[in-house]
């Protein structure tokens, strides 16, 4: 007879939900860096026990959004330039790799999505504009046909989602953006594997030096004044 393993609850459905809403605050700047969470206060802006907002704050933690705050409690873990760059750095491999695998299978990215991403920026809403991005290449990773791809990107765009929060919100944003999509997604539907791989990369790169410079354009302020 085998062994018995340990059993494990599932995680209620209302415990994702609260992971998924606080999630979203953070990369929209509802909930900002540096900020102090406190469960009641949660529990009662998000109309719910204590119970699945203390679950989804241990989940937000080990995803490193989430820190220990001085004293105690927790905080929403402060924006930090270098570890974004390395980030970026990940990413643009993985985009780079998954246009060249989307490419070899003649994909068409939904002409919907880069739509939906042109009336984003003009609408100027900035959850909608992160929500339209993360959909534009999370399709091309799907399309890649390797798992680990998609597993890979979801981890690391959480960090990635509230870097460009901070940034859209500081910031008028133009079409350029969906301009380099679009290219992308014509030379991936091209079968152009070389192509859509290089202006996957070149769009990752400058997409990391804009978001760099503004990042530490935002921070210098405050970093200063800890200094004085």
């Amino acid at each position: 007879m085998p062994a018995p393993l340990l059993q494990i609850a599932p995680v209620p459905d209302l415990v994702d939900q609260v992971y998924r809403g606080l999630l979203d605050a953070i990369c929209n700047g509802t909930l900002a860096p540096g900020e102090r969470l406190a469960q009641e206060d949660i529990a009662q802006r998000m109309d719910v026990s204590r119970q699945p907002v203390l679950q989804a704050l241990r989940l937000l933690k080990k995803d490193g959004l989430v820190q220990d705050a001085q004293g105690r409690g927790v905080q929403v873990t402060p924006l930090d330039p270098a570890w974004t760059r390395k980030v970026y750095e990940v990413r643009g491999a993985l985009d780079a790799l998954a246009a060249r695998l989307a490419a070899q299978r003649r994909f068409r990215v939904p002409a919907q999505l880069i739509e939906d991403g042109r009336h984003a920026v003009h609408s100027g809403d900035v959850q909608a504009m992160i929500d339209a991005d993360v959909a534009f290449h999370s399709a091309i990773y799907a399309a890649s046909g390797n798992e680990l791809i998609v597993q890979s990107a979801e981890r690391h765009w959480m960090h990635l989602r509230r870097a460009m929060g901070a940034v859209l919100r500081s910031q008028a944003h133009h079409d350029k953006l969906w301009d380099e999509h679009e290219s992308i997604a014509m030379a991936i539907a091209c079968g152009n594997a070389s192509q859509a791989s290089k202006s996957s990369e070149d769009h990752t790169a400058r997409a990391s030096k804009a978001l760099d410079d503004r990042l530490t354009q935002l921070l210098a302020p405050r970093v200063q004044g800890d200094r004085s």
